[in-house]
């Protein structure tokens, strides 16, 4: 990947560049499936955070679980969480908003003081569209949409996975990005663009 497309993937709509990484070891928690279904999600989840040679942990010392899952069928079905409310801050209007705009998934995420990620939320609302997807596939789809924080445009025009033959795949470019941006000489957070120049030096392929 050349530095440019890079950039791209961390180019908000309104015209900022952040690049960010989860500052401490993610503790998932899946709410609303089965127990083979959770193990589908836990296990793509590992799968990503192994692949960026960064850490789980059972639980985060400071939240309990730093990594939730909610699925559902309809958006009302939050506002029943007990407390979820002292969590999100305007839950009640972003589950409007959302419902309105017939959304079927939204992430939030949570920095600590050096703006590394150190909470997500993810909500996963089962509409027909979705409702059709292998649970691997949509496990696999946001595994990797929380391993950083993408642009809010990042994969609208072309999914960070793959097919190969009957199975799904991360695109191999995107799993080498994401295990550069894990760099450990690497900042956790960058916000000029010039990062990408050497995100773009580690994935290149030798000379």
């Amino acid at each position: 990947m050349q530095a440019e497309e890079i950039e791209s993937l961390f180019t908000r709509s309104d015209g900022t560049f952040l690049c960010a990484r989860w500052g401490r070891p993610i503790a998932p928690v899946i709410f609303g499936v089965s127990e083979e279904t959770l193990r589908i999600f836990k296990g793509a989840i590992e799968a990503v955070v192994v692949l960026a040679q960064h850490r789980m942990a059972e639980t985060d010392p400071e939240l309990g679980a730093n990594l939730m899952v909610f699925v559902f069928r309809d958006w009302q079905e939050l506002l029943d969480v007990p407390n979820l409310d002292r969590l999100i801050d305007g839950l009640v209007p972003l589950v409007d908003t959302l419902r309105a705009a017939d959304a079927n998934q939204y992430r939030i995420f949570r920095f600590d003081d050096a703006t590394a990620i150190k909470a997500a939320f993810v909500f996963i609302r089962m509409d027909d569209a979705l409702s059709d997807v292998p649970a691997e596939t949509l496990a696999l789809s946001q595994a990797v949409q929380v391993i950083l924080l993408w642009s809010d445009t990042a994969f609208s025009n072309r999914s960070a996975l793959a097919q190969s033959g009957a199975a799904i795949i991360l695109r191999p470019e995107i799993g080498a990005l994401i295990r550069a941006a894990y760099d450990p000489v690497l900042p956790a957070v960058a916000t000029d663009p010039t990062h990408c120049l050497r995100l773009a030096a580690r994935i290149a392929p030798p000379q």
